[in-house]
């Protein structure tokens, strides 16, 4: 992940000048400051799983026009083969 800048210096003063004890105050800006640096994502934390979900997508449309390709050229052969079947098994039983 990439870090984001957070000033916590800045935290705790504008806590402690609402009111808040600085004690407090130093131990929210950690907790926040921990917080964003282990699991805030950014643009460009999102960014990767788009760029390798568009790559997969275009994948699989390559794979799935391949195997309708396929799927067509076997239906053809069993057409085919099945109309020589047809016309021999006429030719056969129009000579019995």
């Amino acid at each position: 992940m990439s870090s984001l800048v957070f000033d916590t210096h800045n935290f705790v003063k504008k806590l402690t000048k609402a009111g808040m004890p600085e004690v407090q105050a130093e131990i929210l800006a950690s907790e926040q400051a921990n917080l964003i640096e282990n699991l805030l994502a950014i643009k460009k934390d999102i960014a990767l799983p788009k760029q390798d979900t568009a790559l997969l997508e275009k994948n699989m449309k390559m794979k799935i026009e391949s195997a309708k390709s396929n799927l067509i050229k076997w239906v053809a052969g069993l057409l085919m083969a099945q109309a020589a079947l047809v016309a021999a098994l006429l030719k056969l039983f129009a000579g019995a």
